[in-house]
């Protein structure tokens, strides 16, 4: 006999509803859980006290009785062959099934910031690379391949995007962040959650939130924020990837706000994001969050009252492992029946329930590296390249010249990977291992790409000389950039200064060339620079992108998702803010920036037409449509990025000078037009007031089309009439804009 919990054609909550019912308080206890195995191995920490708290978790055989929630990281922990790591999996699988009585398997979840953190899988450019390309359907489409990978062998969850917006570059989690707006973070990573959950991967969004804002730009520290900037910044990214992304999971921040740890913050995790945003997936917590609420935020007095906050907040799952939700130690019936009901009902929806459910059994070969994944890396590599100056045409490089390498990254792949990724991971802690996908220095690449060329020592006897300079990314303090890994200032690390002091003494033209997690201060060498190229942590395919854009083979066509410093103590200082926030009388700091956010050039010339509105004035429910033709008047193809910014000359509360509300990426041949349509709504305008209300308010606005946040080709004159209008969140949150 089928019971109701079993068929399949009922509706999910029906079946979860009925199992829940038959459970015991530990058997529903067990699956707010999750087990890690293999954290307790040899080398260093990949979460916040792993080894520590490792130690004092339950482990597999004393959960078994009860069924368990969760398996941490089967591929990521230690390097795991693709098809014999699927095998293994399921086996432990199998033996959790065996060992409860509803024969119940656990949902395992990964890393996929930068691919599937898995050896021998594809290695993906850093999102800070997803913000530079401007393109929300390359990062769709690549989104669905690493999910396709994950379902492959087993994994139902991955533990990505990153949606935090950055508003200090210093913290070292900035290459895990697509940018410094959060349009442009709230649509990519939008663009990122459809992928993955149409691949069947449930979407963890985090880190919610405020985490990005912490003090100084350290690391799990205390986030000073209002609740306006809270509202208008740091949360619309969430907000649009849940509702118009339809993301499954949540995972709360470290950092506390106001005093409010993210872990224990019911208004930010039941009324908010429940209540409010209609959220009916599942909050699992960072690593260890839940420990910290007592060891250190040191608001819960021993592991049974840290779970308690927890639970009472919205968190229904702890990882990585199961320390505070433990079956032995009894949690409200209330909040625990909360809880498990929402995770048997994402389980439910990912089969786990059915009867006829099996693992994948790893008799297959697996390929975590195909060509189709490596194609789409590069394209991503390529599209997120970004010409930051071009000194009198020295770019593109002709070849048969002699060039100079130098420079500490310069034959170094860690330049071309983010912290995330399987080799910066846990690769390095294992030196004998190969790195498992094949992954190009610069220098290599370089030396591919133009073949015709004399590769010297010596800058002084070179006709053009390539300074390469960034970061070796890595995890608390084992790297210039990465998850623990801030910064003092944004002055280039490793002495890397000096490097290009002495290279630019010679007198040789200067290619500088910036392979990092973080935008750094160049302003130091701006006029002296014959050329400065930036890419972000670009992937396995990265070496190639970057010398194929040296080279004019590949278009530079990346616009820059965080402004870039003039010098290394102008932060913080994103280009989202009010006017005061800006170079003027009131301080002798400017924080202006030497290449602003949103800039980028083109080996090509583009002309922009004179835009036409149509109804330049609409009511505070309306919208109004704005085209304009965009030339390639040059003689090679190109992609031009049409930036549409909002300026409204006259607010209740201090307003940014301006701030991304729609983009659209313009491919062009030499010759060719096209014309830009964009669809802008009143909804777009509104922000959050000083009595705490989203309003859409009467009166002028200024839509500035430009090519950077700096760079403003033209200006709409809009007027909205009407009255002071509140908008929620049924509001549209985009301006759609097409090319044709």
């Amino acid at each position: 006999m089928v019971e109701p919990w079993q068929d399949t054609t009922l509706p999910a909550h029906t079946r979860a509803a009925d199992l829940l019912a038959r459970m015991t308080t530990q058997e529903k206890t067990a699956q707010l859980s999750s087990v890690w195995i293999g954290a307790d191995t040899d080398g260093a920490d990949v979460a916040p006290g792993q080894h520590t708290y490792a130690s004092r978790s339950a482990a597999l055989d004393a959960l078994l009785p009860y069924g368990l929630g969760q398996l941490t990281r089967p591929f990521g922990t230690v390097p795991v062959e693709p098809t014999g790591g699927a095998a293994r999996l399921a086996d432990v699988q199998r033996i959790i099934r065996a060992g409860n009585r509803f024969a119940l398997p656990a949902l395992a979840h990964e890393e996929c910031l930068t691919g599937f953190t898995a050896w021998q899988a594809t290695v993906f450019p850093t999102p800070l690379a997803w913000g530079a390309t401007f393109d929300p359907e390359l990062i769709t489409e690549m989104a669905e391949a690493i999910g396709t990978s994950m379902r492959a062998v087993g994994i139902h969850q991955g533990l990505a995007p990153v949606l935090d917006v950055v508003r200090d570059a210093r913290w070292g989690r900035t290459e895990e962040a697509i940018g410094e707006d959060p349009y442009l973070v709230a649509t990519l990573g939008t663009a990122y959650v459809r992928g993955l959950e149409a691949a069947g991967i449930v979407a963890t969004l985090k880190h919610f939130a405020g985490y990005s804002a912490s003090r100084a730009a350290r690391n799990h520290a205390p986030a000073s924020l209002g609740p306006r900037e809270l509202a208008d910044v740091i949360l619309p990214p969430f907000e649009m990837a849940i509702r118009d992304g339809g993301a499954r999971s949540v995972m709360p921040a470290y950092n506390d706000i106001d005093g409010l740890p993210a872990h224990a913050h019911t208004a930010l995790l039941t009324q908010l994001l429940r209540e409010q945003w209609e959220f009916t997936g599942t909050v699992v917590s960072d690593y260890y969050g839940v420990s910290l609420l007592e060891e250190a935020h040191q608001i819960a007095d021993g592991e049974g009252a840290a779970a308690r906050l927890a639970l009472a907040a919205g968190v229904d799952v702890e990882l990585p492992a199961a320390r505070c939700f433990s079956p032995a130690d009894p949690l409200p019936e209330d909040l625990l029946d909360r809880a498990a009901l929402r995770v048997l009902i994402q389980k439910c929806e990912l089969g786990l329930l059915d009867p006829d459910w099996e693992p994948v059994t790893g008799d297959v070969p697996v390929d975590l590296d195909p060509p189709h994944m490596r194609e789409l890396a590069r394209r991503v590599a390529e599209e997120s390249v970004v010409l930051l100056a071009n000194e009198a045409g020295a770019l593109p490089l002709s070849d048969g010249l002699r060039i100079a390498i130098v420079g500490p990254l310069a034959d170094e792949q860690a330049a071309m990977l983010g912290c995330y990724t399987f080799p910066r991971h846990v690769g390095v802690h294992h030196p004998d291992l190969a790195t498992g996908v094949e992954v190009l220095t610069l220098a290599e690449a370089l030396r591919a790409e133009f073949p015709g060329a004399a590769f010297v020592d010596d800058p002084a006897d070179a006709d053009v000389a390539l300074a390469v300079v960034g970061d070796r990314s890595g995890l608390f303090g084992r790297g210039s950039s990465g998850e623990g890994c801030d910064a003092e200032d944004l002055q280039l690390p490793y002495g890397q200064a000096e490097v290009l002091d002495e290279t630019m003494a010679c007198g040789t033209p200067t290619v500088l060339v910036v392979l990092s997690g973080r935008p750094y201060a160049l302003g130091r060498w701006a006029a002296r620079a014959a050329a400065v190229v930036q890419a972000f942590f670009p992937g396995q395919e990265g070496g190639p992108a970057v010398a194929g854009v040296l080279s004019g083979r590949v278009e530079p066509s990346g616009r820059l998702p965080i402004s870039v410093p003039r010098s290394p103590g102008g932060q913080p200082a994103p280009y989202l803010a009010p006017p005061l926030a800006r170079h003027g009388f009131p301080s002798t700091v400017d924080p202006t920036p030497l290449y602003p956010f949103g800039h980028g050039l083109s080996y090509t010339a583009f002309s922009w037409g004179q835009p036409q509105c149509d109804a330049p004035e609409f009511t505070t429910d309306g919208e109004a449509s704005i085209r304009l033709t965009v030339r390639n008047t040059g003689d090679r193809p190109g992609t031009e990025v049409v930036q549409l910014y909002l300026h409204d000359p006259v607010g209740t509360v201090a307003r940014p000078e301006v701030r991304l509300v729609g983009y659209a990426r313009v491919p062009l041949d030499a010759g060719a037009s096209a014309e830009v349509r964009a669809t802008f709504p009143a909804d777009l305008a509104a922000y959050t007031g000083a009595d705490g209300r989203r309003v859409v308010e009467p009166g002028a606005l200024e839509l500035r089309v430009a090519a950077s946040s700096a760079h403003v080709h033209h200006t709409v004159p809009l007027t909205l009439t009407g009255t002071v209008r509140e908008v929620g969140h049924a509001r549209r949150m985009r301006c759609e804009v097409r090319v044709k």
